[in-house]
Parts: C-alpha cells; sequence; structure tokens
C-alpha cells in the first residue's frame, strides 16, 4: 500500500509542477524558464538570485510560487516516509496469495524489488510528462482550463533574460490598446525611458536593429532591452 502511496503522490508532484509551469508562462516567462521556476518552488533547490527576481517582483508569480512551495513541502514530507516504508520487507503487499511468490521473491529481497519498482517509475514518470506526446497534451489542456477559469490572467509581455539591476530582455506584443500603436520608434519616446528596441516581430519575418522611421502596428512583436519595471510602465503593461 505504501508502494502504491509513492506512486500517486510521484505522479501527482509531476501533474503539480505542470500546472505550475503553465501557470508561469501565463504570466509572461519564457516555457523552458517557467518550467525551471516551477520545479524549483517546488523542490526548494536551484533558485538562482537573478531568476528570483523574476518571481518575487511580479505579485501573480510570488503567489503561484507560495503555491508550489507549501505543496512542495507537504508532497516531499510524505513522499519520505512513504519512500521509506516502502523499503520494508513487508511492503508489498505479503498478504496477497500468489502461487510460489515466496519462490520468485524471497522477503530478503522484497525491499530491493520495491526500490527497482520506484527507480522505474521515477524514470517513467519523468518521460511521460515531460517527452511525450501525453505531456504537451497534458500542458494544452491545462492551459485551456487555467484560462477558461480565469485563475491566472494571461499577458502579452514575456521577460527572456534579466541582469543585474533589473535591467533584461524582453519580448511585448503590440495590441490595439498600445500606447505606441502607430507610432514610429521615434515618436514613441521609448529612449528617453531607457528603452532600446533590438528587434521586431512582424509575421513571419524579423526587423532587426529597426530604424527609428519604423512605424509600430498592431501584432507586432517588440524585443527590448531596458530596466523592465520601465519596460512595463512606457508599454501599458504594469497588469
Amino acid at each position: 500500500m505504501n508502494l502504491l502511496l509513492f506512486l500517486i503522490i510521484l505522479a501527482t508532484s509531476f501533474v503539480v509542477v505542470r500546472i505550475g509551469a503553465v501557470a508561469f508562462e501565463l504570466t509572461g516567462l519564457e516555457w523552458s524558464l517557467a518550467k525551471f521556476q516551477a520545479l524549483s518552488c517546488f523542490s526548494g533547490t536551484g533558485f538562482t538570485t537573478k531568476e528570483s527576481e523574476l518571481i518575487v517582483g511580479n505579485p501573480q508569480r510570488r503567489r503561484i510560487a507560495s503555491i508550489l512551495i507549501m505543496l512542495g513541502n507537504a508532497g516531499l514530507v510524505t513522499m519520505i516516509a512513504t519512500l521509506a516504508n516502502s523499503l520494508r520487507a513487508d511492503a508489498l503487499m505479503p498478504r496477497f496469495k500468489v502461487p510460489f511468490v515466496d519462490l520468485v521473491f524471497p522477503a530478503r529481497l522484497i525491499p530491493w524489488v520495491n526500490l527497482l519498482i520506484i527507480i522505474v517509475a521515477i524514470y517513467t514518470a519523468y518521460k511521460v510528462f515531460t517527452r511525450s506526446v501525453l505531456a504537451k497534451k497534458l500542458t494544452d489542456f491545462l492551459r485551456i482550463h487555467i484560462i477558461k477559469r480565469e485563475i491566472i490572467t494571461p499577458v502579452s509581455f514575456e521577460e527572456l533574460t534579466l541582469f543585474t539591476g533589473g535591467y533584461g530582455v524582453s519580448s511585448i506584443e503590440v495590441d490595439q490598446d498600445s500606447p505606441v500603436l502607430d507610432k514610429t520608434l521615434l515618436e514613441s519616446n521609448l529612449r528617453k525611458l531607457d528603452i532600446n528596441i533590438l528587434a521586431i516581430e512582424r509575421e513571419d519575418r524579423i526587423i532587426a536593429n529597426p530604424s527609428p522611421d519604423t512605424k509600430i502596428m498592431s501584432g507586432d512583436r517588440l524585443i527590448c532591452f531596458g530596466r523592465s519595471e520601465a519596460i512595463r510602465k512606457g508599454l501599458s503593461l504594469n497588469k
């Protein structure tokens, strides 16, 4: 029973981390960074100083991180307890009356059988939840339901890279409400806010190092460098 409980907790943990990753992504984090931060919060490891600024500086992300940390601590304690019980010699449901089971698995080998099952289960769960079609379908399912239930409000702002002092590279999608819509880069006055436009993604092409007279259009994605807070305020993205 302990072994079965351990496997259920293991599968649940992977799902919780995936939910956290989707939630982080919807707040504007790049997907690979969102997955890493969700796992870091849940496991309590790998949370670097620079990347932590992306989390603690955003109210939605702080809330997501807090939930993941609490669930991670509870899950870790439960997993350790069930793992320890699973390695006892009598843990593999000894009351099952299977013919010749004592000959196949002597009592002294039961803990090692349990350990082997656990290792295989962890490896299988990792493959299923990270590198399979099922993982993609699960991610899409979670994303749709999180948006539908309005648990997290999606944003058009992505913080791609963060450097010392709050400066970083961000990606912003221009919509109909953007204050820079239909303005040239010169007219937008972004340079006065210490915001540099490195490139513009427009449909299926990239405009690298756009000139000051380049007009910003609806649907454009601006790749900017500057202080993250200035970018949010300058483009009215401080949601």
